[in-house]
């Protein structure tokens, strides 16, 4: 089994979608104002985002976007204007991390983990 997409409702698609390409992921559907669906650059995971008049941020989901180049990544989005809750730091799960929120006031996480992704020393052994 692999995840194949996330949807995000929202009140402002067209806003939700400019703000997803400027992170760098790369429309592949275009039905807006209605409909979009957009690809990862690095992997098959996609994100769509489905209009809808009736929008609840959800404080209990984080989206989490792994990115080599974090630090020069925040950077620049930094300069292009995306506002970050915080800037990347290093957690003591061995992950660097920084937090931002989309025009639904959904939370997302641009994180850099590398092998600690998947295998950390504390992971369950099969």
């Amino acid at each position: 089994m692999n995840l194949n997409q996330v949807t995000i409702y929202s009140a402002k698609p067209m806003e939700t979608v400019e703000f997803y390409r400027r992170l760098g992921l790369k429309i592949i559907v275009d039905s807006l104002p209605r409909y979009a669906r957009l690809l990862c650059p690095d992997g098959d995971a996609t994100l769509s985002v489905h209009v809808s008049e009736e929008v609840q941020p959800n404080s209990n989901i984080v989206l989490y976007f792994e990115c080599e180049d974090l630090d020069e990544r925040v950077f620049a989005l930094k300069s292009g204007g995306i506002e970050f809750e915080s800037d990347p730091i290093d957690q003591t799960w061995r992950w660097r991390e920084a937090y931002l929120r989309d025009p639904n006031g959904n939370r997302i996480c641009l994180f850099y983990a590398g092998e600690n992704r998947q295998n950390p020393p504390w992971r369950v052994k099969s």
